[in-house]
C-alpha cells in the first residue's frame, strides 16, 4: 500500500505522537508497504525507507522562543494569517492549521496514495479529503477533553477562561472523529472515553495497544543505583502527577537515601522548579531531556523503582518502556495504566503523594520483591507489546477503510 501518515507536531523523544509515527511508520516499511510521513513540527527522527515531507507551521510553539510574534514575511497565505490569529487570541491552532495544509496537498496528490492515517490531528481539513473518496483512517490515543477538565481543576480565575480558549479546538476533534469510519485507539480506557466524550459508536473504534522496541529497551547488565527512581513526564502539566511524586519523594527523603531522576524539560521557574526549591529537595532530584532510546533505555534500567503518577493516561508508552527494562514500577491506578501493566506493577490512588510514598519506600525495602515485579513486567511486555503487530492490525484496518471506500464509489 501507498500510505500517508499525518502527525501534526512529533517531538522525537517525548509526548508519544513523534515515538507513534516512527515506530509505525518502520513496522508498515518493514511490511513492504511504502509510507511517506507529512508531519509539521517538530519533525520525527524516521528510519531509512520512510518519506518525510514537511508541512512546516509558523512553529510559534518552539521551545526556543515560544508563542513568538512572526515577521510578516513569513505569512504566506490565510492558513498562516489564521495560526496567528488564534495564537494571539489565547487559542491552539495547530490541529486544525495543519490539517488544512494536509488536505490542500493530498488533494494535489490523491491518486500517489491508497490511504491516509492522521494521528490525533482530528482538523476540518480531513472531511475534505473524505468527501472526495480517500480512504481515511484515524488514531485518537486519548480524548483531550481529559486534558482539560485536568488543567481547569487545576486552575482559578481569569486562568479557567484561558484554559476554556486554549482547548477551543477539543469541540472539533469530537466532530470529527465522528466523521471518520475507522477510528484507532491503543487501550479498552481509552476506548470507552472516546465513545463518551466524543460520542463515537462503539462499532466504529479498534484498539490496538502500542508497543516497544524490546531490543533497546531491556533489562540492563551493570548493578541498578540504590535509591534511585525515575520517572518521564511532561513535567509542567498537571495530568502527568509530577508534583504528587516530588511531595512523596520530600517524605521520602526524611527517612532514607533517595535520587529522583526525571525525564523532562520543566519550563525554567515554572511549577516544577518552585515545587523542587518549597520543598527543598533540589540536591535529591535531577532532570535530564532529549535522550536517544539507548540512553533513555539505560537510564529506566539503572533505577531500583520506576514511577508513572499520572492522573490519567490514554495508554502510557513510560509504563512499558520502564516494564520491557525489567525495572519495577509504581503507578497511579488511572486511566488504562492498570490495563496496561497488569498485575506487574503496585497501584495507587492518583493524586496521593502520602500513598505514592509509602508505595515506593515498601518496594524500596522489598529487594526480592523487586526482582519478581520487574522481570514479570519483562514478560509482560514481550507477550502483550509488539511494534510489529501494531503494524500488522493497522494495516488491516486500512484494507478495510479502503474496500468501504471502493463500495461507496
Amino acid at each position: 500500500m501507498r500510505i500517508a501518515l499525518l502527525s501534526y507536531r512529533s517531538k522525537p523523544h517525548c509526548g508519544g505522537q513523534g515515538v507513534y509515527v516512527r515506530h509505525l511508520s518502520r513496522g508498515l516499511a518493514a511490511l513492504g508497504h511504502h509510507v511517506e510521513v507529512l508531519s509539521g513540527q517538530p519533525y520525527p527522527e524516521l528510519d531509512d525507507g520512510v518519506d518525510l515531507t514537511p508541512l512546516p507551521s509558523l512553529d510559534l510553539y518552539n521551545d526556543a522562543d515560544p508563542f513568538r510574534t512572526p515577521n510578516w514575511r513569513e505569512l504566506r497565505d490565510g492558513t498562516d494569517l489564521l495560526e496567528v490569529a488564534t495564537m494571539w487570541s489565547a487559542g491552539f491552532p495547530e490541529p486544525l492549521t495543519f490539517s488544512l495544509r494536509a488536505a490542500k496537498l493530498l488533494r494535489a496528490r490523491r491518486h500517489e496514495f491508497d490511504v491516509v492515517h492522521d494521528n490525533q490531528c482530528l482538523g476540518y481539513g480531513l472531511l475534505s479529503l473524505q468527501r472526495q473518496g480517500i480512504p481515511l483512517v484515524a488514531t485518537v490515543h486519548h480524548p483531550i477533553t481529559h486534558d482539560r477538565r485536568v488543567e481547569l481543576a487545576a486552575a482559578s480565575g481569569i486562568r479557567k477562561l484561558g484554559v476554556h480558549r486554549w482547548y477551543g479546538f477539543v469541540g472539533m476533534q469530537a466532530r470529527v472523529a465522528r466523521r471518520i469510519p475507522r477510528l484507532l485507539t491503543v487501550s479498552e480506557s481509552s476506548a470507552a472515553d472516546i465513545r463518551r466524550d466524543f460520542g463515537v459508536a462503539a462499532e466504529r473504534l479498534r484498539v490496538v495497544p502500542l508497543g516497544v522496541d524490546a531490543e533497546t529497551f531491556r533489562p540492563p547488565e551493570a548493578p541498578r543505583v540504590p535509591g534511585r527512581i525515575v520517572a518521564m513526564a511532561s513535567a509542567d502539566s498537571p495530568m502527568k502527577g509530577i508534583g504528587t511524586l516530588l511531595e512523596a519523594v520530600a517524605k521520602l527523603r526524611t527517612e532514607r537515601t533517595v535520587e529522583l531522576v526525571l525525564v523532562a524539560r520543566p519550563t525554567p521557574g515554572g511549577p516544577t522548579e518552585q515545587l523542587v526549591d518549597e520543598l527543598a529537595i533540589g540536591d535529591v532530584v535531577r532532570t535530564v531531556s532529549d535522550l536517544t532510546d539507548p540512553e533513555l533505555a539505560e537510564l529506566l534500567g539503572s533505577a531500583e523503582v520506576a514511577c508513572v503518577p499520572s492522573l490519567y493516561e490514554g495508554f502510557s508508552l513510560p509504563t512499558v518502556e520502564m516494564m520491557a527494562c525489567g525495572t519495577p514500577l509504581v503507578a497511579s491506578r488511572a486511566g488504562a495504566i492498570p490495563e496496561v501493566a497488569g498485575p506487574c506493577a503496585d497501584l495507587v490512588p492518583p493524586g496521593d503523594a502520602e500513598a505514592l510514598a509509602r508505595a515506593l519506600a515498601d518496594l524500596l525495602d522489598a529487594p526480592e520483591r523487586r526482582a519478581r515485579l520487574g522481570a514479570a513486567g519483562r514478560e509482560r511486555v514481550l507477550a502483550r507489546f509488539s511494534w510489529e503487530q501494531v503494524a500488522a492490525t493497522t494495516v488491516d484496518c486500512y484494507a478495510e477503510a479502503i474496500e468501504r471506500s471502493t463500495a461507496r464509489c
